[in-house]
C-alpha cells in the first residue's frame, strides 16, 4: 500500500495542490471571520492576488502577486495591453484558474479601470481591478 503524501491542511505534496479552503476577509471592517471554499475562496484569492505586489513581500514566492501598480505614471496606450498582460500572468500561477477572458477597460484621465472574467475549475467568477495612473 502507498501512503497518502498529503500535508496537514489538505495539499496533495506530490502535485502541489493547494486547498481552496480558506479564511474568509472582510474587507469593510478590516476583520476575519468565517471560512470559504471553492468560487468564494478564489473569489478571494483573485482579489489578493491582484492587491499583492509582486516581489514586495519575502512571505510570498515571486510568482505571487501583480506588477500592475509598475504601471503608475505611464502612457494609457502602453497600460492597457499590458494590464492584460500582468492579470492574466498573476491569475495563471493558480492551478485552479483555467483561463483569464472578456477583457474590458474604462480609461479615463488618469484612472485605468478593468474588468474581466475568471474561469476556472468552479466556473465563471465576474472580476475586476483599478489602477489610478
Amino acid at each position: 500500500m502507498i501512503p497518502d503524501i498529503s500535508d496537514a491542511l489538505g495539499a496533495d505534496i506530490k502535485t502541489g495542490t493547494r486547498p481552496s479552503g480558506t479564511f474568509l476577509l472582510n474587507h469593510d471592517n478590516n476583520t476575519v471571520g468565517g471560512a470559504a471554499d471553492g468560487i468564494r475562496a478564489l473569489e478571494q484569492a483573485v482579489f489578493m492576488m491582484l492587491s499583492t505586489k509582486r516581489y514586495e513581500w519575502l512571505i510570498h514566492s515571486w510568482n505571487y502577486g501583480s506588477e500592475i501598480l509598475s504601471l503608475i505614471g505611464r502612457d494609457m496606450h502602453y497600460c492597457i495591453p499590458e494590464a492584460e498582460r500582468m492579470i492574466r500572468e498573476a491569475l495563471l500561477t493558480d492551478d485552479r484558474i483555467t483561463e483569464v477572458k472578456d477583457f474590458a477597460f474604462d480609461a479615463q484621465k488618469n484612472r485605468l479601470r478593468v474588468t474581466f472574467t475568471v474561469v476556472s475549475v468552479y466556473g465563471e467568477l465576474p472580476a475586476e481591478t483599478e489602477v489610478t495612473l
